[in-house]
């Protein structure tokens, strides 16, 4: 039974699993979108969700807290002069999780972490959701059976 344990651990000591989500953290705050593996990046989104709250505190108490975790000045400076008001009216939920589909070198789940609002996307509204592509890229108007013949047609055998 796993009763008032959280977080994940996976698979690493924990001070390897501090040290990851400090830099995965920094990132994301650096560049307001990461790749990275699906339970990492669920567990991300607890550790972003207290990072940003703290900036949004704004006082020195909270930006000594939040630089224990952010490992940058310049992104803990960024941190509390645009992130943090760019968030001052919502009350929780800064990220946002899409999965991506699998890595092709272990076959492990990847998702892009994200700032909700970040500049440069439109602010969202009532749009509904997007359509995916097919996950397998697959076009159905391309001659699949004729491609091998042109290989081999090309390579002079």
């Amino acid at each position: 039974m796993r009763h008032r344990v959280a977080g994940k651990r996976l698979g690493r000591t924990s001070a390897h699993r501090t040290a990851l989500f400090r830099n995965l953290v920094t990132s994301l705050l650096q560049h307001e979108a990461i790749r990275t593996t699906d339970g990492k990046a669920k567990e991300l989104r607890r550790w972003a969700d207290r990072i940003i709250t703290l900036g949004k505190q704004g006082t020195l108490h909270a930006r000594r807290r939040a630089a224990v975790v952010v490992r940058s000045r310049s992104v803990l400076k960024k941190l509390f002069d645009e992130i943090a008001p760019r968030f001052a009216q919502r009350p929780g939920g800064y990220t946002r999780i899409t999965k991506l589909g699998v890595r092709a070198g272990d076959a492990a789940g990847v998702s892009m972490v994200e700032l909700v609002e970040r500049p440069g996307t439109e602010a969202e509204g009532g749009g509904g959701k997007k359509r995916r592509k097919r996950a397998r890229g697959h076009d159905h108007d391309h001659d699949h059976a004729a491609e091998p013949k042109r290989k081999r047609a090309a390579a002079g055998g």
